[in-house]
C-alpha cells in the first residue's frame, strides 16, 4: 500500500507540474525578474499536497479529475504566495524553504512581495478557466477567495502572529489552525468535489474531512518543527519554539500533540463514510500525512 500511495502521489505531482507550467507566464516574459521569481518559488520542489487533494476529491465523488486541474493549480498558486510572504523578515523571517534559500534571500524583499502578489492574482485568472457546470465559475472563484482572505488564511496568520509569546487555550489554537492551515486544505477538497459535481451530502462530507485533515496536518507540522532537522524539513527547524509560537506541543507536550493528531485523523476518516468506496483514496492520503517526516 505504501508503494501504491507513493506512486499515486508521484503521478499526480507530474500532472500538476505540467499544468502549472502551462498556466504560468514564462520566465522570459517581461518583467523577467518578476516571472523568474514566481517560477522559482512555484517550482521549488513542493509536495503539491493541496492540488493533489483537490484532484482526489473530484475523483472521490465520481468526477473526472481533469475538470479540477485549473482549480488545483489555482490553490497551489495561493499556497505558494502565502509561503513567500510567511518567510519575509516582517513575518517568520526564514532563510530556507523546501531545502533552498527563501525567495527574498535571492531576489530581495521587494521582488518577493510582488511575486507573492502576482501569484495570488494569477490564481484567480487560472480559476476562471474552470469550465463550469453544476457549480458555476463564480461559485468556485468565491470559494477560493473566501479561503484566501481575512476570515480564513490571512486572518489565521494574523491571529497566529498575535498569539506569539502568549498563553492561549487549545480551543483558541484550534480556531487559529482551522483558518491558517485548514481553510485552504478544506477549500482544495471542496473545489475538487465541486468540479466533480458532488451532491450536498458528499460536499458536506468532504468539507468535514478537510477541517479535521487540516488540523491534523498542522499538529504534525508543530511536532516536526521540534523533532526534525532543517535538512529533513527543508526549512528552519525550531523556529516555533524560538518565536514562542502557540503550538500543540507547547500546550500539550509531544505525546499529547501526537495523540491529538491521531484523533483528528480518525475524525477525518469518519467524515468520509457518505462517500463509500469513493473516499478510499482520501482516507489513504490522510493516514499517509499522519506519518510524514517533512
Amino acid at each position: 500500500m505504501n508503494n501504491d500511495i507513493l506512486a499515486y502521489l508521484a503521478e499526480r505531482r507530474r500532472v500538476i507540474e505540467v499544468a502549472l507550467r502551462r498556466y504560468l507566464p514564462p520566465p522570459s516574459q517581461k518583467p523577467r525578474s518578476l516571472h523568474e521569481a514566481m517560477g522559482h518559488s512555484l517550482f521549488a520542489g513542493g509536495k503539491r499536497l493541496r492540488p493533489i487533494l483537490c484532484l482526489a476529491a473530484c475523483e472521490a465523488v465520481g468526477g473526472d479529475y481533469a475538470r479540477a486541474l485549473p482549480l488545483a493549480c489555482a490553490v497551489e498558486c495561493v499556497h505558494t504566495y502565502s509561503l513567500i510572504h510567511d518567510d519575509l523578515p516582517a513575518m517568520d523571517d526564514d532563510d530556507w524553504r523546501r531545502g533552498k534559500p527563501t525567495l527574498h534571500k535571492i531576489y530581495g524583499e521587494a521582488i518577493a512581495i510582488l511575486a507573492g502578489d502576482a501569484l495570488l492574482a494569477h490564481a484567480f485568472e487560472i480559476a476562471c478557466r474552470y469550465p463550469g457546470g453544476k457549480y458555476g465559475t463564480g461559485l468556485v472563484v468565491a470559494e477560493l477567495a473566501r479561503a484566501s482572505g481575512s476570515r480564513a488564511l490571512v486572518g489565521g496568520q494574523v491571529s497566529d502572529l498575535e498569539a506569539e509569546g502568549k498563553v492561549i487555550s487549545v480551543r483558541e489554537l484550534r480556531a487559529i489552525h482551522l483558518r491558517k492551515t485548514g481553510a485552504l486544505i478544506t477549500a482544495a477538497l471542496r473545489l475538487g468535489a465541486m468540479a466533480g459535481e458532488a451532491n450536498g451530502e458528499s460536499l458536506r462530507a468532504v468539507t468535514e474531512f478537510g477541517r479535521f485533515l487540516g488540523l491534523a496536518f498542522q499538529v504534525i507540522d508543530d511536532i516536526l518543527d521540534l523533532t526534525q532537522t532543517r535538512e529533513t524539513l527543508g526549512k528552519s527547524a525550531g523556529k516555533d519554539l524560538a518565536a514562542e509560537k502557540a503550538t500543540y506541543p507547547r500546550l500539550l507536550g509531544l505525546e499529547g500533540a501526537q495523540l491529538t493528531a491521531e484523533r483528528y485523523t480518525a475524525r477525518a476518516h469518519g467524515a468520509l463514510a457518505p462517500l463509500g468506496k469513493g473516499g478510499a483514496i482520501l482516507d489513504v492520503l490522510a493516514h499517509h500525512l499522519l506519518s510524514r517526516e517533512n
